[in-house]
């Protein structure tokens, strides 16, 4: 009797936290790579009003993983079209105005270039130099999952 007890209470706070997650995703906006970027100055390129009011929310955006440095890995680069070389292996590499950075709690193995990837996480804007690579990014997902 007592651990039937138990194994509902279990139960009951599983359901909670499986309902609460979906609960907060479905609560995340939608951003596409299309709605960043309202133009570009003698700066560099603009923020779009639909950017920076959605700074520091939950956001859920699609889009293809970068190739990484290595196979299991805590961030990434997320990029509108699929990129078949490793943006960080090749100087001549051609980056695309329309990347984010996606920063993972834990570590996320890596996605083949051309499988899509809908990653949900918290907004960040501004310029940030990541201390273990000196990757600067003007665009993040930070605490980011990745379906």
């Amino acid at each position: 009797m007592r651990l039937e007890k138990v194994f509902r209470k279990f139960l009951a706070s599983l359901f909670l936290f499986i309902t609460m997650s979906i609960a907060l995703e479905a609560n995340a906006a939608s951003l596409d790579f299309s709605e960043m970027y309202s133009g570009a100055s003698s700066e560099g390129l603009v923020f779009s009003d639909t950017l920076n009011s959605l700074n520091g929310s939950q956001v859920t955006m699609t889009g293809f993983m970068a190739p990484p440095l290595k196979p299991s890995i805590n961030f990434f680069v997320l990029t509108e079209t699929p990129m078949a070389v490793c943006p960080f292996c090749s100087t001549d590499a051609d980056w695309p105005y329309n990347i984010v950075v996606v920063y993972v709690d834990g570590s996320v193995d890596a996605l083949p270039y051309d499988q899509e990837a809908t990653v949900t996480g918290t907004l960040d804007l501004g310029s940030y130099m990541d201390g273990d690579t000196g990757f600067v990014s003007q665009v993040r997902l930070l605490d980011a999952t990745v379906e």
